[in-house]
């Protein structure tokens, strides 16, 4: 009998710490997904080109240097070291679908967890709808005061640096009289 390859044991913190939002989208970038599947970034990267059909730009996309720059500024990825290439992000689907390029029992593992965990934060989503709209409402309302308030600062310093006009001078004057 053949001894399986102990899986790391990854929790759902590590998996939701590596998923970023770029272009309004939550990813997982290739060296987070290759580090946890056990692969070097490049070996990942392969594989992904060699069946670049099932990878569609809704599953996947490569990241502009500004979007990495601002992901390396945002969340302090520091172990990036000297990158040729920009990273690729997957989204949810496009991890599911390494799944059929990646087939080592790790890498079989972690995905379903991640997979897991996208489920999870989808689901926490939805049951917390009404929550998120309370809250949206909130921040509406909000922002609809906080322009008011401006409008009230505004006239409130409008009236405290008036200029003050030189005043003419109250009663009669009287001419001739030393």
């Amino acid at each position: 009998m053949k001894a399986q390859k102990q899986v790391p044991d990854i929790t759902t913190n590590e998996i939701v710490d590596k998923i970023y939002v770029v272009r309004g989208v939550k990813v997982m970038l290739d060296k987070d997904l290759a580090e946890m599947y056990g692969v070097e970034t490049r070996v990942l990267n392969q594989a992904v080109q060699r069946n670049l059909s099932r990878f569609p730009y809704d599953f996947m996309f490569q990241l502009t240097e500004d979007e990495f720059k601002n992901l390396i500024s945002q969340f302090v990825i520091s172990s990036w070291g000297g990158t040729r290439k920009m990273p690729y992000a997957f989204t949810e689907h496009g991890v599911a679908m390494l799944s059929s390029v990646l087939r080592s029992e790790q890498a079989i593992q972690v995905n379903i967890r991640i997979v897991r965990v996208y489920t999870r934060m989808r689901q926490l989503i939805l049951d917390n709808k009404e929550l998120w709209l309370k809250i949206e409402k909130i921040e509406q309302s909000l922002a609809k005061k906080d322009e008011e308030v401006q409008a009230i600062f505004k006239v409130l310093k409008s009236l405290l640096v008036k200029e003050e006009k030189p005043r003419e001078p109250i009663g009669f004057k009287i001419s001739g009289k030393k």
